[in-house]
């Protein structure tokens, strides 16, 4: 049933917001020339990487998809990046990955290598699910880039106060999911991001 659910939503969600999409990828390539996807290598089910898809927020340095991820780094983040990075507008791809099987509409957010090495044992467990594009962890951390701007260094607070606390929240996920509890997260994380852009 998650699945049928996930492919049915994941596919009316893209049709629906295709007016959206291409407006936003118009106003990504005017505001900064490059692609309009940013990708990157992501930790998915049973250990195995996927490339996860986002609108590209940052300027262009490198590769997209060998692109590392660095804590509260802001400095190269575009005009329109603050906007669909704040409105989270920018995780809409990734509906492209659940479609693709890679993802879920709801389970652990999936991280880089480097970020599941560290707690390999506690990734075990959670990685027995498809990760997700919302969960109980991003909606208690929806204000997570600011926390980590604020920190005198970002990387560590990540390391040792934000993922400590995501990981016990994903724990909390999967020994308690169900479909409703999926559906009630759903409406929870649309609720925020309404009453963010209120």
């Amino acid at each position: 049933m998650k699945r049928i659910f996930d492919v049915t939503v994941s596919f009316l969600g893209l049709i629906l917001l295709l007016p959206l999409i291409l407006t936003i990828s118009l106003l990504i390539i005017a505001d900064d020339k490059g692609p309009v996807f940013f990708t990157q290598w992501r930790v998915g089910k049973d250990g195995r990487l996927f490339v996860l898809y986002k609108f590209r927020s940052m300027k262009i340095t490198g590769s997209g998809s060998d692109a590392t991820f660095e804590p509260g780094n802001t400095a190269r983040v575009t005009k329109v990046g603050r906007f669909i990075r704040s409105n989270k507008i920018d995780e809409i791809p990734q509906l492209l990955n659940v479609l693709k099987g890679e993802m879920s509409l709801v389970g652990p957010r999936p991280e880089i290598q480097s970020w599941v090495d560290l707690c390999p044992e506690r990734w075990k467990k959670i990685l027995t699910v498809r990760p997700g594009i919302t969960d109980n962890a991003s909606l208690e951390f929806r204000n997570e880039e600011a926390i980590l701007v604020e920190s005198k260094d970002p990387e560590a607070t990540y390391r040792e106060i934000i993922l400590p606390r995501k990981l016990d929240l994903y724990d909390q996920y999967i020994s308690h999911h169900s479909f409703a509890g999926d559906l009630m997260l759903i409406i929870k994380t649309l609720l925020s991001l309404i009453k963010k852009t209120a």
